[in-house]
């Protein structure tokens, strides 16, 4: 083999280790829907999800001065439980935005609260989408598996007061077929 043939050996290796592993990376990410508790029967999605994510992060909430009113979410999402391979991050809208710079921004169609220290499990329907990526074809989102994120139980001392909440879920995202 001469020094071109042995280059173009050494690259479509490394071309196929790589898509190996995006491919490897992206299988783990889709799976089945969450199973979900009786009292969140409405959270429920018939397609299967095309991206899972685990988020880590906080609730942000501002004291009003009679309540604590949600600001948002900022979280970092993950393609695995144990917090690591950053894929996107979570924010006000609410947002959700991969690596590539797709992003997704969604409303509550519905909730329901099966762990009562926890913020709730939510549906959300997909509002607008962006960008080339994961995302773009989102149509819909649930949030599972809350721990944390609740307001506080007292007032603020303060009107305009912002406390942040730390909490995890898990997203799956789906589209239309």
């Amino acid at each position: 083999m001469n020094a071109i043939n042995i280059n173009r050996f050494i690259i479509a290796i490394v071309l196929v280790v790589v898509g190996a592993a995006v491919t490897s990376a992206t299988a783990q990410s889709v799976g089945n829907s969450p199973e979900l508790p009786p009292i969140c029967s409405a959270l429920g999605q018939d397609r299967a999800p095309i991206f899972h994510v685990y988020a880590i992060g906080v609730q942000i909430y501002r004291w009003s001065g009679t309540s604590w009113d949600l600001v948002g979410p900022d979280a970092k999402l993950y393609a695995e439980d144990s917090y690591h391979g950053q894929v996107g991050k979570h924010y006000v809208g609410p947002t959700w935005e991969s690596n590539s710079g797709s992003k997704v921004v969604g409303t509550r169609m519905y909730g329901c609260s099966p762990d009562t220290t926890a913020i709730p499990w939510l549906l959300l329907e997909a509002v607008s989408t962006s960008g080339p990526g994961i995302y773009n074809s989102v149509t819909y989102i649930q949030r599972v598996n809350t721990k944390g994120g609740l307001p506080p139980a007292g007032p603020g001392s303060f009107i305009g007061e912002t406390v942040q909440v730390p909490y995890t879920a898990e997203y799956y995202f789906y589209r239309e077929q």
